[in-house]
């Protein structure tokens, strides 16, 4: 079984809503990164995540979502667009969060899971992980597993462990 299969298996897909929010993306060479759960993937052995993290340029979300309204549900939040479709239970999260733009500068392709995507640098990936695992307003099912993401990154990449801010250092005692 290849890795798009059991991912798209998993995320009981009718289509392969991954492929095509990639395609999209590429087709129109819209600025893109891979952030979250399956960036972290990219790094470390893989987890099943369902959440597809993606931050594209600001300008760009209007036109992104044009371009999707047709294939998924577009749903505005405050720091994200969410996009869905009755095809799969792929969730894909559009992040609006200003912090995350500079991600896309140094991201680099790389394949997860049989896909090549734009996959936030791996530091990126773990500041990312620290603001949703310190984020109080996030659930605390959500903040635990951004937690183990960070565990993840930094028992493959011990160096990593020096930009973890004191309060997930304690975390993890």
């Amino acid at each position: 079984m290849t890795g798009k299969t059991f991912f798209n298996t998993i995320a009981n897909s009718k289509v392969d809503i991954l492929q095509v929010i990639l395609d999209i993306l590429e087709k129109n060479r819209w600025s893109y990164c891979i952030i979250g759960g399956i960036a972290v993937n990219a790094y470390v052995e893989p987890v099943v995540s369902l959440d597809l993290d993606v931050v594209v340029a600001a300008e760009e979300i209007d036109l992104i979502c044009r371009a999707v309204e047709a294939r998924f549900k577009v749903e505005c939040f405050e720091h994200s667009v969410n996009l869905s479709s009755p095809k799969s239970s792929l969730r894909i999260q559009l992040q609006t969060d200003p912090r995350y733009r500079d991600f896309i500068d140094r991201a680099s392709v790389r394949t997860v899971l049989g896909y090549k995507m734009r996959v936030a640098s791996i530091e990126d990936v773990l500041q990312g992980k620290i603001w949703a695992c310190v984020d109080k307003d996030r659930r605390k099912s959500k903040r635990q597993k951004d937690l183990a993401d960070i565990v993840r990154l930094v028992e493959a990449f011990p160096g990593l462990a020096e930009h973890l801010p004191e309060e997930i250092r304690k975390m993890l005692l």
